[in-house]
């Protein structure tokens, strides 16, 4: 998992201080981290007309433009501050391009593309290594798709901020609202449940 570490903190001391290059460095640094997120979750309905660059650009704009209020405060640790801001622009998107659809919540994300629960699905399967386990490996994936569908929303959304969009215990915390214990103890839950739904087949954890 990719955690914000000692550099992002330095980074938002100097910037703090006034140093513009490390406020540029701050919105360039996740740049790629941001533009994941939006491509998991972006309609697939939607990829052929809207770049995830573009949204990615149009959040990192707006991170400068309210970078002074977040370093005063810091409600957030900085980079699931900035994807709460790519997030909003996200669930915009959505809703411009959906007419109908409901208010969409933190916790309550647009629904995940089918190509994206198949990328979950590939990371929680069990690794292989070789050729003739290809199979097997392949069953295995697509059985592990079927059984995140029975699972619940929270469940599902738990398992994709932890696996396919790789965010740490703390980032996790940060952008459900609860805490890190609480991160902990419903990760092991949704995995308990994953595997229960796989009749009990070993699932690879993420720490």
């Amino acid at each position: 998992m990719t955690a914000a570490g000692p550099d992002t903190d330095l980074l938002l001391d100097r910037a703090a201080r006034g140093d513009d290059g490390a406020r540029q460095h701050l919105l360039d640094h996740h740049r790629r981290r941001l533009k994941r997120m939006v491509a998991l979750r972006l309609d697939r309905r939607l990829a052929a007309r809207v770049d995830p660059s573009d949204v990615v650009q149009e959040a990192l704009a707006d991170a400068g433009r309210k970078l002074d209020g977040y370093l005063r405060v810091r409600p957030l640790p900085f980079y699931p501050w900035l994807r709460q801001l790519a997030w909003e622009r996200l669930v915009k998107l959505h809703r411009r391009h959906k007419a109908g659809k409901r208010d969409v919540g933190r916790e309550e994300p647009p629904e995940l593309p089918a190509e994206s629960a198949l990328e979950l699905a590939e990371r929680l399967a069990c690794p292989s290594t070789g050729p003739e386990q290809r199979m097997v490996r392949e069953e295995l994936r697509d059985r592990v798709r079927a059984a995140l569908e029975r699972l619940s929303a929270g469940d599902r959304e738990l398992l994709v901020l932890r696996h396919a969009e790789q965010l740490s215990t703390k980032e996790t915390a940060a952008v459900l609202g609860v805490t890190e214990a609480a991160v902990k103890s419903r990760h092991l839950r949704a995995l308990e449940r994953l595997r229960t739904a796989l009749g009990g087949n070993p699932m690879e954890e993420s720490s």
